[in-house]
């Protein structure tokens, strides 16, 4: 073979091997989401603090929120008291689900967890983290909310706690629940 002709095929190798990669690579989105608005919310499970389990498929005709939470995480603590206050409390009677889904904590600190931070919204324990990565990509961190309307289709992600943003976030989920099914 020539020279040319053997850079060639290394070249079309590369390229070759490069196109695999790619096409197989997790499409990553804004703030390391791996799903986006408009898209259909993964389905998972998870054991919640009380014991039973959650399902998101069962929870068509609902506006979900799923609230990816952490122990450690100090801007977890600053947001939940908001979303107690602002969002669990007056919708917790309706057509709304919401889940602190906690991530990679034994059901020990889960408990101790909800009880230091005063909330009465359901915890998941998402040990492993499996529910969490269907959502952001591995290595990315909570904070996290995502809003699932009643068709279950994505309709707002957030990522960290910003007053505004928060703002915006709970008007969404407001209009969501008064929509029909």
């Amino acid at each position: 073979m020539k020279p040319n002709s053997i850079k060639e095929i290394l070249l079309l190798g590369i390229i070759l091997f490069s196109t695999i990669v790619l096409s197989q690579a997790q499409a990553v989105y804004e703030h390391q989401f791996i799903v986006k608005v408009g898209q259909e919310a993964p389905d998972f499970q998870v054991k919640l603090t009380d014991g039973s389990i959650f399902r998101l498929s069962e929870q068509k005709g609902k506006v979900v929120m799923l609230q990816f939470t952490a122990s450690w995480c100090s801007v977890c603590r600053e947001e939940m008291p908001f979303i107690e206050k602002d969002i669990w409390l007056p919708l917790k009677d309706k057509d709304f689900v919401l889940v602190g889904m906690d991530f990679k904590e034994t059901t020990e600190k889960v408990h101790a967890f909800a009880k230091q931070m005063n909330i009465t919204y359901p915890l998941g324990i998402d040990q492993t983290g499996d529910a969490y990565h269907l959502y952001s990509q591995e290595g990315s961190g909570v904070t996290r909310n995502i809003i699932i309307d009643k068709k279950g289709i994505i309709i707002k992600l957030s990522r960290l706690y910003n007053p505004k943003e928060f703002e915006e976030m709970t008007k969404v989920i407001f209009e969501a629940v008064a929509q029909e099914y």
